[in-house]
């Protein structure tokens, strides 16, 4: 149901439930979350790519088949796990990029707001669409989107329930390109290996003062930025960049 696959230091997460368009099912969701702990652990691995099987779908969101069987405190709760999950994805060490390679709706886009960067193939639809079914976004829509792309833009989006493509949601800012279905991986992989070329306790605490400071202050982020910039200073990889950048020679960093 989970694929994961891990090269040159870039591990490839793929939601593997085509048929059910990769509907987070707690089956789904528990192999994902294991699988995200082990990536998390995995010392080899510096950036994450998350996508899914086919061109259909992303991710579809909550499994509504099974979400028809639950009772009221079930749903709540099924619900309360989707989100803890998306979170767990976004407090992920290491960079995370969202590959969307097909539709991506409530859960699913929910999904990608929690990583880092979103690529999309130029076919894919998206929304938060919950209110149509007489819900809401309940796995950090509401909290995401609107600090993403603005309040107003992210209510118009969940009030209306509307379904957008992917370049509209390139010009509001939900995405950061778009780009043919059969170039989508690749990209993805490219920007990643971009990333993966470049200190790992770098990358680790340049996405710890962003995501830290977005949450506070321009005094407290600041703070928070030199206490971020202070844990690469003693680490074997800074020596290394400076090694490298005086023999002029390409860095080989090891994330110590």
């Amino acid at each position: 149901m989970i694929e994961v696959h891990i090269e040159n230091h870039v591990s490839t997460i793929t939601l593997n439930r085509p048929e059910a368009a990769n509907a987070m099912s707690t089956e789904l969701l528990n192999e994902l979350n294991q699988v995200l702990d082990s990536v998390d652990a995995n010392e080899e691995s510096f950036c994450t790519v998350i996508t899914g099987k086919g061109e259909k779908a992303f991710c579809a969101g909550a499994d509504l088949k099974e979400r028809k069987t639950m009772t009221d405190r079930e749903v709540v709760q099924a619900v309360r796990y989707i989100g803890k999950t998306v979170n767990r994805v976004e407090s992920m060490r290491m960079p995370v990029i969202a590959a969307l390679n097909g539709v991506a709706f409530g859960g699913g886009l929910e999904l990608a707001l929690a990583c880092d960067l979103r690529l999309a193939a130029e076919h894919v639809k998206l929304g938060l669409t919950e209110t149509s079914l007489a819900i809401i976004p309940g796995a950090g829509g509401t909290q995401r989107l609107p600090r993403l792309i603005g309040s107003g833009k992210a209510k118009r989006l969940i009030y209306t329930a509307q379904s957008i493509t992917a370049h509209e949601a390139e010009k509001l800012g939900i995405l950061d390109e778009v780009v043919s279905s059969s170039e989508l991986i690749n990209e993805s992989r490219e920007i990643a290996e971009r990333i993966t070329a470049n200190g790992p306790v770098a990358l680790e605490q340049a996405k710890l003062a962003i995501n830290r400071g977005a949450e506070t202050d321009l005094v407290t982020g600041l703070e928070i930025e030199h206490l971020a910039y202070q844990k690469t200073i003693p680490t074997q990889d800074r020596k290394e960049g400076l090694q490298a950048f005086s023999e002029k020679r390409k860095p080989i960093y090891k994330g110590e």
